[in-house]
C-alpha cells in the first residue's frame, strides 16, 4: 500500500525520538527543519546527537525506553535496531493514538520520512513508498539542481501579493501567470 502525502503542522505537537545513534541523528536533523519540540530517550548517544541536542536545547532522558514513555507525545520516532522494542512501542502507540515511525521497519510505521528539500517556504517531498529510498534521494538531488536559489525571494513576493490583493478570480489568474512565467524563466 502506498502512503498518503501530507504536510503536518508541528505547532503544539510533541515529538519523541527513541534512540541516540546515527539514524536517530538523521531523523533529528530533518525534524529540526520544522520544530524544536523534540525529546530524546537513549542510554547512549552519538557525538552528533549530543551536539544536536545541546545546540537546540532539547530535552534528553539518558536511559532505556520504559512502557508509557510515549503517553504524552503526538509523534514517535523509533530509531533503534531492537525489532522487539519497535514492535512493543508500535503496539503501545495504539493506546495513545500517536503516530509512529520505526526506522527501516515499515511494519511498525504509521508514516515514513520522505526525501525532501526545503528552501524557506518551499518544501518538496518525494516518496517511493519504501520501494527505493535511493531513487527518492537521487530525484530530490536532481530537483535541487533545477530549482534556483531565487525561489525564496519569489515566494516571499507571492506571499505578499496574496496578502494584499483582494481575493477572486483575477488575483488567482494573475498569480498563476506569474508563477508560470517564473518557472519558464528557468529554461533560459
Amino acid at each position: 500500500m502506498s502512503y498518503f502525502p501530507a504536510f503536518l503542522k508541528f505547532d503544539n505537537k510533541k515529538i519523541l525520538i527513541v534512540g541516540g545513534g546515527y539514524i536517530a541523528f538523521e531523523k533529528l536533523d530533518h525534524l529540526l527543519d520544522f520544530t524544536q519540540e523534540i525529546t530524546v530517550i537513549a542510554p547512549e548517544l552519538s557525538q552528533q546527537m549530543k551536539d544536536g541536542i545541546a545546540a537546540n536545547n532539547l530535552t534528553l532522558h539518558r536511559r532505556v525506553y520504559h512502557k508509557g514513555d510515549i503517553s504524552d507525545y503526538d509523534i514517535i520516532i523509533i530509531a533503534v535496531d531492537d525489532i522487539a522494542l519497535q514492535a512493543e512501542i508500535f503496539d503501545e502507540s495504539k493506546q495513545y493514538r500517536c503516530l509512529v515511525n520505526a526506522v527501516d521497519s515499515v511494519d511498525y510505521c504509521d508514516f515514513i520520512f520522505p526525501s525532501y528539500m526545503k528552501r524557506d517556504d518551499l518544501t518538496i517531498a518525494i516518496s517511493t513508498s519504501g520501494a527505493s529510498p535511493a531513487m527518492a534521494k537521487h530525484l530530490r538531488r536532481y530537483l535541487e539542481k533545477m530549482i534556483p536559489e531565487s525561489i525564496s525571494e519569489f515566494l516571499q513576493e507571492m506571499k505578499q501579493l496574496r496578502r494584499t490583493l483582494p481575493k477572486g478570480k483575477e488575483r488567482m489568474q494573475m498569480l498563476d501567470q506569474k508563477a508560470q512565467k517564473y518557472i519558464e524563466s528557468w529554461k533560459q
